[in-house]
């Protein structure tokens, strides 16, 4: 009989629907010996007989065992499992999961080729419930190579982070041999057997393939055991798997390994917990401070130097039982940046809380609670996110809520003769029509170390809904504290919301859909209404919704309209199409004449690539103009231009025919450059920051990897440059070859050296029809504000948030100066509505050199414009709020800003508004330095870059 290579073990319990798509995934793979072992979980529902018609579908393939009883969990049938598989490897998979359609197969021959006991592969994680078909890698950083380890030993980071049994393959006789099973009658097994069989491998193989897609439902009305934090029981088995996985390593000798985990812990697995504290009772708080602790007294103390200083003074504050400062931390630890605790300052240091700082006997507090070097009593007031917890809550049943909350005063800095006024809003979460509705409060005083606040809403006859669309709407405080604004989140603390009542509201289009407000206490723990019905006709029409969503019928199509997607998306993969790109487009032949141009990828018609096209349109160069954009549909682009949607099947098929390739930034780097295609990178901006090879993280980076980057910088045939510093920096952080590079200055500066050169000539400043379009007074002059790009702490693409206030710029400012904001194109801004006509969102502009000739002054802090806006020679303003932070990052500047800022370099608001004010002064005192930076950073910049690069590469004369 022949034995197959792989048996998936997929187990069920009460899952019928979904349990034949995820034994298709196994049938479908691209390694044909491949059995399916099914195993229920003495199911209430039809899912063994399921597992029996698949059975009898495919005979020989399919396998369907079922257990006496039910386990409780996915130990029992997992191991029951491996027990019936005949493969020479094992694999599991549960069955709301899917495997990847090379899983299999990339598996067994990376075990096959290494003689490794275990293979590990890429596990994503798909949001189903999200709207836009999000997916999240799975520690994607383990898996950016393939890598053979001999022991876990070398490679810790795997035991520690990657502790999923499902996208892995085991050889089967190994875990015969090593009696290798997952434990029964206890939750998160996978972290133990994980661990035994990561301790237990002779090899280990780590692929950098997808392999499994682990399908999540965020709303899901049934809770994953994992999700179930609010049971105690919960918290109990994840402390037993602990233990068991400490003795193991300590059996073995792998401190190193331990220590490791420790960290993790503090940072991930009581981190989970702590966050659901405030909203849960005392019975549960004291049995959970008596299970930690009773752990952490085993941590290593060198685990607390590797997290953060929240998740270290939550687990010291835990080991106290101290929750009237452990569940504000909490709070924190759950709202970055929110500052929860008054702090409190002894000798010269801050400190998070005041208890136990004064204890002699307390060694360790001073230096946990320590938060000194988080410069909360330096920032702005307006810079920081205070805490308001909500004190009490009340209804009268019918439409109408008062609350009253506590806003964290910080070291006393709204001091008691301040001037307080607040108001209560509630705002539409998707704000689509009316966005937000505000109460005054009706009493707001200073209490020491909080602001206390009470206002009354009367919801039933202000707010008034779409009743649609506009389903969640959060509440914040507007507290205004004499010249400083704060905007803050109201926190529901301890609040027992289950006995309010749910509030008439008045829809603005129907009252069919909803009727109601109901409180709703948000993840992080913030107070929100969520629309929903109570009345005779919303019920019944809900109901009408609901069971055509979910119906009979609506299941059919659903599952149809599954399958055609997944269809789709396995014929629209980027690996397909990057194989289309390379065997079939790239055969074609190439079209002379054509050029395809991108900006920002495809974001915007904007830069460099923009100047070029419009300057071979005025000189009539004979080509045809591709164009890519990024999005739904384009817009702001030019109509006479093709125009092809990034990644689409008609971009890459340009892309391999063009006989010109322009951008600023980068086309995909898995699309190889043809021999008889010319890449123009024009480039996006001078540095100050490291780039490329210069920077320590590239070079940390393993060959393999390195050789990718350059793959793709070396596609780069011309590469504009602006002066010897990007010769000095970006050409060498890149690894460019001196024959490569053009001195030519940036084509997107050719409108700026205009403007300079006219306005001298005639002495006089022209604004043009954009200053009228954005309706500025002409009596104003006008600064841009054009920060650098910002990231969250995980390197996620957030709003922007202004390091100042900017109601007080408007309030202080205004009557001189018209603020215009301009983000990163990646980040985006939400202006409050009382500074309209005094400042300006402009994000939407594409091009920002319009803007940049507009404006009398720049403010930015680290951006590339700077080199820009130089070209002007007109004033510019450096707000370097966190300077020590930026240029002691890992990554590193190329040189001192304030050595060489042409104006003045400012670290607080008040700075900024000064320097402001002091604009003439500025503009004086800097002329010179403003010469000597566009000599060394703009010196090939001469208004002629876009006229050089079309006559060198598409007129006739030129070619």
């Amino acid at each position: 009989m022949h034995v197959p290579d792989v048996s998936v073990v997929v187990i069920v319990y009460n899952d019928a629907e979904r349990l034949p798509t995820a034994v298709r995934s196994v049938l479908d793979q691209t390694l044909h010996g491949v059995e399916v072992v099914i195993v229920d979980d003495c199911s209430k529902d039809r899912s063994y007989a399921v597992a029996q018609e698949l059975e009898a579908a495919h005979p020989g393939r399919v396998r369907a065992f079922r257990l006496p009883e039910n386990s409780g969990g996915c130990g029992a049938p997992r191991n029951h499992g491996i027990r019936q598989a005949t493969g020479t490897y094992v694999m599991f998979l549960d069955s709301d999961d899917v495997l990847e359609r090379n899983a299999c197969r990339n598996m067994l021959d990376a075990a096959e080729r290494t003689g490794s006991d275990l293979v590990s592969g890429m596990c994503v994680r798909v949001h189903l419930d999200n709207r836009w078909g999000k997916t999240t890698e799975w520690y994607p950083w383990i898996y950016s190579r393939t890598r053979t380890l001999e022991s876990i030993t070398e490679y810790p980071d795997l035991l520690v982070y990657d502790t999923l049994s499902t996208n892995k393959c085991y050889r089967r006789s190994f875990l015969l041999e090593q009696g290798l099973e997952f434990p029964v009658g206890i939750h998160y097994e996978d972290l133990l057997f994980s661990a035994q069989a990561y301790v237990a491998a002779r090899r280990i193989t780590l692929i950098p393939n997808h392999v499994y897609y682990w399908n999540v439902v965020e709303k899901a009305a049934a809770k994953s055991i994992s999700n179930r934090r609010h049971e105690i029981a919960n918290f109990v088995h994840r402390m037993e798997i602990h233990r068991r996985v400490d003795e193991l390593l300590a059996a073995h000798g792998h401190t190193d390994i331990k220590t490791a985990k420790d960290a993790k812990f503090l940072k991930h697995d009581l981190v989970l917990h702590l966050r659901d504290l405030p909203l849960l009772g005392d019975a549960y708080r004291q049995e959970f401070a008596r299970l930690a602790n009773g752990y952490l007294a085993g941590i290593d103390p060198a685990a607390y130097e590797n997290v953060t200083h929240l998740q270290a003074i939550c687990a010291y504050l835990l080991g106290k039982e101290d929750w009237d400062n452990l569940l504000p931390a909490a709070d924190a630890m759950t709202n970055k940046g929110r500052l929860t605790s008054p702090l409190a300052e002894r000798d010269g240091r801050v400190y998070w809380c005041a208890a136990h700082v004064d204890d002699p006997a307390d060694t360790e507090a001073r230096r946990i609670l320590d938060v000194t070097e988080q410069g909360f009593h330096t920032a702005p007031l307006t810079s920081l996110v205070l805490g308001n917890r909500l004190t009490s809550y009340e209804d009268d049943g019918r439409g109408t809520v008062t609350l009253s909350g506590a806003v964290v005063n910080p070291l006393g800095r709204i001091t008691p003769d301040t001037d307080l006024k607040a108001t209560l809003e509630f705002r539409a979460r998707r704000q689509i029509g009316v966005r937000s509705f505000s109460f005054p409060a009706a009493t707001v005083r200073h209490a020491g170390d909080t602001i206390e606040w009470t206002a009354t809403a009367d919801i039933g006859s202000t707010v008034r809904p779409l009743g649609i669309i506009d389903a969640v709407w959060d509440v914040r405080l507007k507290l205004t504290a004499g010249d400083d604004r704060l905007t803050t989140r109201v926190s529901v603390g301890g609040v027992d919301l289950e006995s309010a009542a749910r509030l008439r509201v008045r829809p603005r289009l129907t009252r069919l859909v909803s009727d109601r407000f109901e409180p709703e206490v948000t993840k992080k723990g913030n107070l929100s209404y969520v629309l929903t019905a109570e009345g005779p006709a919303a019920v019944r029409t809900q109901a009408l919704i609901s069971g055509a969503m979910h119906g009979k019928a609506a299941g059919v199509v659903k599952r149809s309209l599954r399958r055609a997607l997944r269809a789709r998306r396995n014929l629209g993969s980027g690996e397909q199409k990057v194989k289309v790109y390379h065997e079939v487009f790239s055969k074609l032949p190439i079209k002379k004449g054509t050029v395809v141009f991108e900006s920002h990828m495809g974001k915007q018609y904007s830069d460099s690539p923009k100047a070029i096209y419009e300057e071979m349109v005025r000189q009539g160069a004979p080509f045809e103009a591709i164009w890519s954009y990024a999005g739904a549909k384009p817009t702001g682009f030019p109509k006479e231009a093709t125009l092809v949607k990034r990644w689409s099947w008609p971009y890459l098929r340009a892309l391999a025919q063009a006989e010109y390739w322009v951008d600023n930034q980068g086309f995909p780097l898995a699309l190889t450059k043809r021999p008889g295609t010319t890449y123009i990178q024009t480039w996006h901006g001078s540095a100050l920051k490291r780039m490329g090879f210069h920077e320590p993280r590239t070079k940390a980076q393993g060959r393999p990897a390195q050789d990718r980057f350059q793959a793709a910088v070396n596609r780069f045939d011309h590469f504009l440059v602006r002066s010897e510093h990007d010769v000095r920096t970006l050409a060498k952080g890149f690894r460019l070859r001196d024959e490569v590079l053009l001195r030519a200055g940036y084509p997107r500066n050719d409108a700026l050296v205009e403007a300079h050169r006219a306005e001298t000539q005639s002495g006089e400043r022209v604004r043009g029809p954009l200053a009228a379009e954005l309706g500025i007074d002409p009596d104003k002059r006008i600064l841009l504000y054009a920060p650098t790009f910002r990231a969250g702490a995980d390197g996620t693409v957030e709003g922007f948030e202004f390091p100042f206030d900017v109601e007080e710029f408007a309030d202080r400012l205004g009557d001189r100066f018209t603020l215009l904001v301009r983000t990163h194109y990646l980040n985006s801004v939400t202006l409050p509505p009382s500074v309209e006509g005094r400042v300006i969102d402009v994000s939407g502009h594409h091009d920002i050199t319009p803007l940049l000739a507009l404006a009398d002054g720049l403010v930015t802090d680290y951006s590339s414009v700077m080199f820009d806006y130089a070209v002007l020679d007109r004033p510019m303003l450096f707000f370097a709020y966190d300077y020590e932070k930026y240029a002691g990052d890992i990554r590193g500047t190329y040189f001192d800003l304030k050595e060489k800022a042409p104006g003045p370099v400012v670290a607080t608001a008040d700075e900024l508004f000064q320097a402001v004010a002091a604009f003439d002064e500025a503009d004086a005192k800097y002329a010179q330095a403003r010469q000597r930076f566009l000599a060394e950073f703009g010196e090939y910049d001469r208004g002629d870059a876009a006229r050089q690069i079309v006559e060198k590469f598409f007129t006739r004369s030129g070619k």
